[in-house]
């Protein structure tokens, strides 16, 4: 089976735990005002690669994996458009006792085929873009309901997750919204860790090559004061 893939990272840190083979998958129907990955939207770009051909890549990598405990994310662009395709890839990984992670928005509606590629998902980074489904709507131009639903059939099924949240400085950052997450995050029995990712403008340039405007020129990042305010709201160490 073939997917399409946006780009690798053949020895990513900041994406599950220990050293990581990252693939990025293209395509995301999500519209998010500060993404870095803006070319990943476009479901007819990427390379097509098999899963054949992304395991021999990524076995090159496996001594590095095992020891540091890692395994291999599949990010994106959001991955649960392919999710028939990574549902082959991780069958294959956990054949060889390589830990899966999935990186995604979980904005997908559930289907059977994701249910059945989260059979073969050791971690799920469950990217919570907004508690309120109104302010969702406004950062991405769609509501968080497919998203929270998502993280209840987790919780059920007891899937390990990490919860992010991207700090955006007036978009994500109101207290009481930060609560209400804690509180959502609190009703949830599988969270191992919730993960505070600032906010940067580091894609701006991307946006700008694909004629579109960064509606968040005038956003800057958080400050580490705001960072350490969210986090103790959130209880993050």
């Amino acid at each position: 089976m073939n997917g399409k893939i946006h780009s690798i990272e053949t020895f990513g840190t900041v994406d599950g735990p220990g050293i990581r083979f990252v693939v990025f998958m293209q395509g995301c129907t999500l519209k998010c005002k500060y993404c870095h990955n803006r070319d990943t939207w476009n479901t007819r770009g990427g390379k097509s690669i098999s899963t054949d051909e992304l395991i021999k890549e990524i076995l090159k990598y496996k001594s590095y994996i095992d020891n540091s405990d890692g395994g291999v994310t599949v990010s994106g662009g959001e991955p649960l458009l392919q999710a028939a395709f990574v549902t082959e890839l991780f069958k294959e990984l956990k054949s060889r006792g390589i830990h899966t992670a999935l990186d995604t928005s979980g904005s997908i509606p559930l289907s059977d085929n994701i249910k059945e590629l989260l059979k073969y998902t050791d971690l799920v980074l469950l990217d919570i873009k907004h508690i309120k489904p109104e302010k969702c709507v406004d950062l991405t131009g769609f509501t968080n309901k497919n998203t929270l639903d998502f993280a209840k059939y987790l919780s059920n099924t007891n899937i390990p997750v990490w919860i992010r949240q991207v700090l955006v400085p007036t978009y994500t950052d109101d207290k009481f919204d930060l609560l209400e997450l804690k509180k959502f995050i609190n009703s949830l029995t599988n969270v191992e860790k919730i993960e505070l990712l600032p906010y940067h403008n580091l894609g701006k340039f991307k946006w700008e090559e694909l004629g579109d405007k960064y509606e968040l020129e005038n956003i800057n990042p958080p400050t580490p004061e705001e960072i350490e305010k969210a986090k103790q709201l959130l209880e993050i160490e």
